[in-house]
């Protein structure tokens, strides 16, 4: 990822929420697919984080560093949804999956 945040398209809040909800989008078809139901709570904080997910694609911010070992124990199918909705931004490293994942495992845990 970039080490300084160089504006790759047009980032302005209206810019960033229009991807995000795009995203939100295409993450409920997702999680219809695949019968996940994420409570009230946890689409807030999804949405939050797919806007923060919005804006670094469009700004270049880059992430913090973040460990891998962190998320050893979520499941490869958690994972291989949350790398398909970064694979939608086109821009984002692969950490953002990892930190995706989270919200995506804990919702699918609603199934349990």
């Amino acid at each position: 990822m970039r080490s300084e945040a160089v504006p790759l398209k047009q980032s302005t809040p209206e810019a960033i929420q229009a991807l995000a909800d795009k995203l939100l989008s295409q993450i409920a078809a997702i999680y219809a697919a695949h019968h996940i139901e994420a409570n009230a709570v946890q689409q807030q904080m999804l949405a939050s984080h797919v806007r923060a997910m919005a804006s670094r694609s469009l700004t270049g911010e880059a992430l913090p560093e973040v460990e891998a070992e962190l998320f050893e124990d979520i499941s490869p199918e958690t994972m291989a949804l949350a790398q398909q909705v970064v694979d939608l931004f086109g821009n984002l490293p692969k950490e953002e999956a990892w930190l995706l994942s989270v919200h995506i495992e804990v919702a699918r845990a609603n199934e349990a």
